[in-house]
């Protein structure tokens, strides 16, 4: 290496030298050297490597263009000077194929140029920043400019990039031109081009590549104005055609009749001028209370291109070590890029603003996926962007903001809650799957979501009919212990399980859960205000049972021991084992899970996922822990002891006992695995009724003696 001696940041042939942070005398046992880097190298990182999105050249040139405006507005208020005519204009030529940005700011003299332009990463802006000190209100000026690269985008879509400018600061200062290929040099002569209206300003022409034509095109550049820099405090117009209607006497109509007017037709004109891009405000800047609902909702269906009126909103800001201005949306719909698909990543939800400058809408960090539904504004200067502005860097600062805008969403949702119920389930069948969502994946915030739940109910009529975790609790008997929910395909068959009759027989309600999404949601629950979530088909319920009903059961323990006993070896495979149970009244037997068990909904959710995703050898054969629990009071039981007490080993009590399983599997909402074979025992059992066997063929008497007949008359 060489020794290099300190001076000036110079652009000069091939080589780039970056001073480092020299000490103020040579280290004792050492010497001092300097980086150096290749220009062309570098200006190819910072071209092809910092940004990901061509667009973004014109937000970059717009926003160093605002500061610009600022930086003049600013003097010219501080020297008691109007700051009138500051504006931002973009032209296109579509035969040159070039794009200009002229701006009436503060612009720039030759050594500005020279030291602005051709020092990569060194900020104007933040030198301007810190020649006024700490004296600048930062109320007072809002530059948006920090790492000094933002210029050089104009490289992404650009082979040659010429900068005319004239300082405001200098009455006597010439107008010059800057001029570069992106190459390791750039060259700077007086320029005699036309002046700028305001006497000073700066104007970029891009000399377009090839295949970046399509910059040339208004529309395009309408839109991503639009997009990127609907509310920069300046006036942005584009030049742009536009078509006005005129009514012109019709010449090739029939003359008028004396005293009647011509017959006149609408004639298209069509003219070019300046067209403001950026009419709205914004309205988050303002105090909440200086802003009206109709601000407010016509704000939300511009920005957000929505159509419905919003169902809340919530407008506030964070001071202190983390500063950031916010203003939030529920919507009264579904939006559409969510009915198909409810977590589709082409939702904008939040939009990112820096200091009026959009950065992005696809920032996962700012809100979990479960609030996607939300739309908002969100304005920070202090978030850590990197330095092509298009990601968030990981921080705690990232984590406060986002923990507010939740908090603050979740308080919308309540203040809806408050309006009334039936405002309420307006918003809950809309979203109420986002919110079950946010129980499954965000743990801080579970307890205060499952307030918020509403559920179908046993007690609850109408298919409208919900209740909340509250007003459950709030109709709890004295000596329930639990809340009681079961799972189902839908409401009606909830209601059909068998595994209800012993609590409805107490009068206890019980919720029901109709989606595989509601079991994930209530185990992640768990509890509320400190009653356990138990599923009425798990496992033991603890319900109340006086010291008669214990002893019955215990009598019915040891008079079934044989049944159970066969069952379980009859249905191996199918259940885990078999028991006496005291939860039925009026169904003969009712399968239950264990404690770990998956319901029958989850099952078959869990199977559909297997097979979607080509998994089927993955599922876990301990899925299904199902118990068959025998009522020992009903007349099928009883028979079925008959039967295995006499004939175990017949096929009539083989399929007496497997017609119970499938029975009790289908009303459980279980999947039977073989329908073929449960509706051949179903057509033996009617056969048996009739006295014909399930084998004759139509019209022929059966020679077989009804050895069904008797398990028919019994369930009749």
């Amino acid at each position: 290496a060489t020794v290099l001696p300190p001076k000036p940041f110079a652009v000069r042939g091939s080589v780039l030298r970056m001073s480092t942070a020299e000490a103020d005398a040579p280290a004792a046992d050492g010497e001092t050297f300097e980086f150096q880097a290749e220009v062309g190298r570098v200006m190819d990182i910072i071209i092809n490597s910092l940004y990901q999105d061509k667009d973004v050249f014109l937000r970059e040139l717009v926003s160093n263009a605002a500061d610009a405006c600022d930086k003049r507005r600013f003097l010219a208020l501080t020297a008691g000077q109007p700051a009138e005519d500051i504006n931002i204009v973009i032209k296109a030529d579509k035969e040159a194929n070039t794009l200009t940005i002229e701006d009436a700011g503060i612009g720039m003299t030759k050594d500005e140029l020279i030291n602005n332009l051709g020092r990569i990463a060194q900020s104007g802006t933040k030198k301007f920043m810190e020649a006024l000190g700490d004296g600048a209100d930062s109320d007072d000026v809002n530059l948006i400019g920090q790492f000094g690269v933002g210029f050089y985008s104009g490289y992404l879509v650009a082979d040659k990039m010429t900068v005319v400018s004239k300082s405001a600061q200098d009455a006597d200062s010439k107008q010059y031109k800057w001029e570069s290929q992106a190459g390791s040099s750039f060259t700077i002569v007086e320029d005699d081009s036309d002046p700028f209206p305001t006497a000073a300003g700066t104007r970029i022409t891009l000399h377009l590549k090839e295949d970046c034509d399509e910059y040339t095109d208004e529309f395009k550049l309408r839109e991503m104005l639009r997009r990127y820099s609907s509310f920069i405090g300046f006036p942005i117009k584009l030049w742009a055609e536009k078509t006005d209607y005129v009514q012109e006497v019709d010449p090739d109509a029939e003359p008028p009749a004396e005293g009647e007017e011509p017959k006149m037709k609408t004639v298209a004109k069509t003219s070019t001028d300046w067209e403001l891009m950026n009419s709205q405000k914004p309205i988050w800047l303002r105090p909440p209370k200086e802003v009206n609902e109709t601000e407010y909702t016509e704000f939300y269906k511009s920005t957000f291109r929505a159509y419905d009126e919003p169902l809340a909103k919530t407008h506030f800001s964070l001071e202190g070590q983390v500063e950031f201005k916010a203003l939030l949306y529920i919507p009264s719909v579904v939006p559409f890029e969510l009915n198909r698909d409810m977590f589709n990543e082409a939702s904008k939800a939040i939009k990112l603003y820096v200091k009026r400058v959009f950065i992005n809408d696809k920032f996962e960090e700012l809100m979990p996926r479960w609030l996607t539904f939300v739309r908002g504004i969100v304005d920070s200067e202090d978030l850590p962007l990197n330095v092509g502005r298009e990601i968030l860097q990981k921080s705690k600062m990232l984590s406060v903001i986002n923990k507010r805008l939740v908090r603050k969403s979740i308080d919308m949702f309540s203040e809806i809650e408050e309006q009334g119920e039936e405002e309420y389930l307006k918003f809950w069948n809309n979203f109420g799957k986002y919110l079950k969502v946010g129980i499954v994946e965000d743990a801080d915030n579970k307890d205060a979501l499952g307030k918020l739940c509403r559920f179908y109910s046993s007690k609850c009529e109408g298919k409208d009919g919900v209740t909340s975790l509250a007003k459950y609790i709030e109709g709890m008997k004295e000596d329930q212990k639990d809340i009681y929910y079961v799972t189902g395909d839908g409401r009606a068959a909830a209601e059909r399980s068998p595994v209800l009759e012993r609590l409805k027989a107490l009068d206890y309600e019980v919720l029901f859960l109709t989606e595989p999404l509601d079991e994930l949601m209530i185990q992640s629950l768990d509890s509320y205000d400190g009653k356990s979530l138990t599923d009425a088909a798990k496992g033991d319920l603890d319900l109340p049972v006086d010291e008669e009903t214990k002893a019955k059961k215990e009598e019915a323990t040891k008079d079934l021991e044989e049944v159970c006993d066969w069952l379980k070896s009859a249905l191996t495979g199918k259940v885990t084992k078999v028991e006496v149970s005291t939860r039925l009244t009026d169904s003969p037997a009712a399968l239950v899970q264990g404690a770990y068990g998956m319901s029958p909904t989850m099952q078959r959710y869990m199977k559909a996922q297997a097979v979607a995703s080509g998994q089927e050898d993955m599922l876990n054969a301990n899925m299904n822990q199902a118990t068959m629990e025998l009522n020992p009071d009903h007349p099928i039981t009883r028979q079925l002891r008959t039967m295995v007490e006499s004939s175990p080993d017949a096929d009539a009590t083989k399929n007496f006992g497997s017609l119970i399983y499938d029975t009790a599997a289908l009303a459980g909402g279980y999947s039977i695995d073989d329908p073929a074979e449960f509706a051949s025992r179903v057509t033996a059992l009617m056969g048996g009724n009739l006295g014909v066997s399930a084998a004759a063929a139509p019209g022929e008497p059966s020679d077989e003696p009804p050895t069904e007949e008797v398990a028919a008359e019994i369930v009749e």
